[in-house]
């Protein structure tokens, strides 16, 4: 993956991110299950790690 195909992904998980808790601040307010928004947040977590790291190492082949 080229570095700008990695900061794209990176961003786009972010926003994802940024909706997901949303959803979480709005579920909470409304006392709905809140547990499968956890979770598809740690596997957005889990998935921006993954990129960070790829970024990571292609810098540091640079």
């Amino acid at each position: 993956m080229k570095k700008s195909e990695i900061e794209y992904k990176i961003a786009d998980i972010k926003a994802d991110y940024v909706r997901l808790q949303h959803d979480l601040e709005k579920l909470e307010y409304v006392k709905g299950n809140l547990h499968p928004l956890e979770r598809q947040l740690e596997d957005l977590e889990k998935e921006l790690k993954k990129y960070y790291k790829m970024l990571d190492e292609l810098d540091l082949a640079e």
